[in-house]
């Protein structure tokens, strides 16, 4: 046992420096088995596994396997995999690569036991990330993943600088939890640097801005690992952090706000991560046993139908070519199977009864009953109504069954899009039909039975309810090309003035100040080579400087040959 004992994040990082040593038409299938041979290695580490390496003077935990991070680590691995599957069409080796990479980064913050190996995974997966959305390699995906990387290395900074405060003052590097009545400035950085990856309002326009712009298999991998290994690492150092609660159920519902008035398809599933993770970070708040188990069984379901909805979306754009909501229209005749595991995924994601979303969702919402928070727990209800009024009704109605608007393209679906949507329906389902399956790997033991008379009623109530109201008002829902403003107006308005006085106004500084530096050098350099010259310039003369004309006289060299001479002299004698 003890010869498995090393990193499996290693695999993918291996794999990705092999890829482009394989026969091209063998890398597809490689992407597929490097996360296989992770998840293999995953499930076959002990609890309590453990790999040290020296850095210098340090000694990195590298690999400490607990339970909370096993459940992260086994579903970043699969999910890794089916990921592959979906991509087996694609011929590009940066976004494998990338992928690869990315999970790699996910994996390494699960498995990994100090702070220092945590900032590293977390700076790999910003990388692998950024390429991801990158590789769509137009003007939009540019931007969006500058504008990404930008907040993704503003967070990586609090982190790296929470984390030698916390050095300095403790001499540790050790994952252990921070008190909240006690917080330092060192876990105030710490905790400002996670928050930003896990997309909490209003640090989140970085998510519903790139993760529509990523290529089509990148927007897969980008909605399994950044949110959930920030949400993996506030469940390890800050439970019970009330402020997480609060923001946890802003979250839940601003999320769902945004997601209604959204037109872009991948654009309202991105809004919807932000309004899912609250949910996790709402657990993480709350800091108990059960909602710390609810946490991470969200974020295991999460991951899964979330993925499952990315790839119905990308089916969607990469037969049509668009994924705006005003375009679509009339597809379920071409994409009847696109169609029936989006649902899935959308059922899941509503928390219907037999998906697995429904034995996850509702162990946090009880948790929030249980601790008293009952102004919580009333706002993650609601943002239950709002999440399958968008996400499992006014989508799937007016890409599939409204009217056509326009003729659209209908390229042919790849056959490993199709294998992996049908491979993460069975999961969505397995996991809901048999939720021991999931809960056994939870990291701490419960009672909770999700299929109880009164969890049943108060989904189905959401359900049926939101689906009456929808019909009711579809006519007036009717998609529209529209933009919403968001937080992100706050620094994109001001940006012009701010680019006229940090940017514009400093170049001009600079540009003058190099004039003058040239300028005033060739004036030294006129001066050395034709001083007469030079200073008969200055009056601007009527004609030009002529050496043979304006020489001066031989008797004022001499002149000042004897004054020199002279003056010399005297200084000489007077010594």
């Amino acid at each position: 046992m003890m010869g498995i004992e090393f990193p499996p994040a290693w695999i993918l990082w291996g794999g990705t420096a092999l890829l482009p040593l394989l026969p091209r038409r063998l890398r597809p299938a490689a992407c597929c088995v490097f996360p296989a041979a992770a998840l293999a290695l995953v499930l076959a580490l002990p609890i309590g596994a453990s790999f040290r390496l020296s850095f210098g003077p340090y000694e990195l935990l590298v690999l400490e396997f607990s339970r909370l991070g096993r459940v992260f680590a086994i579903i970043f691995a699969l999910i890794a995999t089916l990921g592959g599957i979906y991509s087996l069409h694609l011929r590009e080796t940066g976004q494998q690569g990338a992928a690869l990479l990315y999970a790699g980064g996910a994996l390494g913050v699960a498995c990994g036991g100090d702070l220092f190996t945590l900032l590293f995974c977390w700076e790999v997966m910003t990388a692998g990330s950024t390429w991801l959305i990158w590789a769509r390699r137009d003007r939009e995906s540019r931007e969006a993943g500058m504008r990404y990387l930008l907040y993704h290395l503003f967070g990586g900074g609090l982190l790296m600088s929470g984390i030698l405060l916390h050095f300095k003052q403790t001499g540790s590097l050790a994952l252990v939890a921070f008190a909240s009545e006690a917080a330092t400035p060192a876990a105030w950085l710490i905790l400002a640097g996670v928050v930003i990856n896990a997309a909490m309002v209003p640090l989140h326009t970085w998510l519903p801005d790139s993760y529509p712009r990523a290529t089509v298999t990148g927007a897969v991998f980008l909605s399994a690992f950044t949110t959930k290994a920030a949400v993996y690492v506030l469940a390890v150092l800050f439970p019970g952090w009330p402020v997480l609660l609060v923001m946890g159920t802003v979250m839940t519902v601003y999320g769902v706000i945004y997601a209604f008035l959204a037109d872009d398809i991948r654009e309202i599933l991105s809004y919807h991560i932000v309004s899912q993770v609250g949910y996790m970070v709402a657990g993480v708040g709350i800091g108990t046993e059960l909602a710390l188990n609810g946490s991470a069984a969200h974020a295991y379901s999460h991951i899964l139908y979330k993925a499952l909805l990315f790839m119905g979306a990308g089916a969607v754009l990469q037969a049509t070519g668009t994924g705006k909501l005003h375009r679509l229209g009339g597809l379920y005749p071409e994409l009847k199977g696109a169609f029936i595991f989006y649902m899935v995924g959308a059922l899941s994601i509503s928390g219907a009864p037999l998906f697995n979303g429904f034995i996850s969702k509702s162990i946090i919402v009880y948790a929030a009953h249980e601790g008293g928070h009952g102004i919580a727990h009333l706002f993650l209800l609601l943002a239950g109504v709002g999440t399958f009024l968008s996400v499992g009704v006014k989508l799937p109605y007016f890409t599939w069954f409204h009217e056509k608007k326009e003729p659209l393209p209908r390229r042919p679906l790849p056959g490993g899009m199709m294998a992996a949507m049908a491979l993460t329906s069975f999961l969505c389902l397995a996991y809901g039909v048999f939720p021991d399956a999931l809960y056994r790997e939870l990291p701490f033991a419960m009672n909770y039975r999700p299929y109880t008379a009164l969890h049943l009623s108060e989904a189905v109530q959401i359900l049926v309810f939101t689906f009456l109201a929808f019909w009711w008002m579809r006519a007036k829902l009717v998609p529209h090309d529209l933009i919403s403003l968001d937080t992100d107006w706050c620094f994109r308005a001001p940006a012009p003035w701010v680019r006229r006085v940090a940017v514009d106004g400093v170049n001009a500084v600079f540009d003058a100040a190099d004039r003058l530096a040239f300028a005033f050098a060739r004036r030294v350099a006129e001066l050395s080579v034709h001083p007469l010259a030079a200073i008969r310039s200055l009056g601007r003369p009527e004609r030009p400087f002529d050496p043979h004309l304006d020489r001066p006289p031989l008797s004022l060299p001499i002149g000042l040959t004897l004054l020199v001479t002279v003056v010399a002299a005297v200084w000489v004698l007077a010594r």
